[in-house]
């Protein structure tokens, strides 16, 4: 298998909130919500970075399309990270989640690994990772 992971599809309970917290909330740019016209095809998907796209989408349509039933959330089963450049950044990130309606679940701190990092989880529960790490620093840092 080649690397080749395009779209991170995360399954919302509420497609309209979490339209708005990923983008109102934290300015992520989307087109809206789509696909309203198919059965289980309503879904928003939000640009990252280049060649990557969170989308999200009801989890009864995953439930659906995945045929598997529909489960009780778990936030520790994976985390999204979202590393930035700078201590400041991380704050500023976090702050701004926090804003939008995400529950910090662990405030900002330096790490036990040298780096610097929180966590926060939006309002469906999945949890991020606001991390900068002096030794993975972002491409797009210059």
């Amino acid at each position: 298998m080649k690397p080749r992971i395009t779209i991170i599809t995360l399954g919302v309970d509420d497609l309209e909130r979490a339209v708005g917290f990923y983008r109102d909330g934290l300015g992520l740019k989307t087109e809206g919500i789509i696909g309203t016209e198919f059965e289980h095809g309503a879904v928003a998907f939000f640009d990252l970075q280049a060649g990557l796209k969170l989308a999200v989408w009801p989890r009864t349509s995953l439930a659906h399309d995945s045929g598997l039933p529909l489960a009780e959330r778990s936030a520790t089963e994976f985390t999204l990270g979202h590393n930035v450049v700078s201590k400041a950044e991380v704050d500023a990130v976090m702050q701004q989640a926090q804003a939008a309606g995400a529950v910090v679940v662990k405030p900002a701190q330096e790490t036990f690994w040298g780096g610097y990092a929180g966590y926060f989880q939006d309002p469906d529960g999945h949890l991020w990772e606001v991390v900068w790490n002096p030794h993975l620093l972002p491409q797009d840092h210059a």
